[in-house]
């Protein structure tokens, strides 16, 4: 049974906390600084509804963006069990930008301190985007001088595509991840300059 079945009580803060989720992810997308008020208003819910369930903003902000690092994590563990290896890494790619992960990343980096748990998760994450990429390497139909640092800076690239409609929004993420794919193909000239350093883009994780 999913949370969202549960009877009684238990079911309606199971659905509240899909409903306030939902509102803190519009709320924040737009603007990162909205008080917690704000989410309880889109939401519809009450505050102190609100605050049985996230304590403090920075409790709510720190969950949105560990739910886009799982959900990181289970597309590229679903991309593993696929034999071809350039399909992976591209049909990851797809899954990825269409769930909207990289927005919160892109929008609320620096907001807020990272739990030890989302630490492990994004190590886990790290590492099987290093296997996709290898195992695209080894189908011989990845760019010799791609490396998986640059997957994160691809999907943030196309998060950063945002427009009032979301269907266009969709539209346009497909249509720029396609030409960044293609030019992820090997074959084409050397890419200018070094690619990002492991850990690189780490601090801008810091709270600011």
């Amino acid at each position: 049974m999913s949370e969202t079945a549960l009877p009684g009580r238990r079911g309606q803060a199971a659905r509240n906390d899909v409903v306030i989720l939902d509102a803190a992810r519009q709320v924040f997308l737009v603007d990162p600084k909205a008080p917690i008020s704000h989410v309880a208003e889109r939401a519809g819910v009450g505050i102190s509804a609100l605050y049985r369930r996230y304590p403090s903003k920075e409790v709510l902000l720190c969950r949105l963006c560990h739910d886009g690092l799982r959900r990181f994590i289970d597309e590229a563990e679903a991309a593993a069990g696929e034999p071809d290896g350039w399909t992976a890494l591209t049909g990851f790619l797809t899954r990825v930008v269409d769930a909207d992960v990289h927005s919160l990343t892109v929008h609320l980096a620096g907001t807020f301190t990272p739990t030890p748990e989302m630490g492990d998760d994004a190590r886990r994450a790290n590492e099987l985007a290093a296997g996709l990429v290898a195992r695209a390497h080894e189908s011989g139909r990845l760019r010799p001088d791609a490396v998986a640092e640059d997957i994160g800076m691809i999907l943030e690239c196309c998060a950063a595509i945002r427009v009032d409609d979301p269907e266009r929004t969709a539209q346009l993420r497909r249509r720029y991840l396609a030409l960044l794919i293609e030019g992820l193909a090997a074959g084409g000239p050397d890419l200018p300059g070094p690619p990002p350093r492991p850990g690189e883009m780490n601090g801008r994780w810091r709270p600011s």
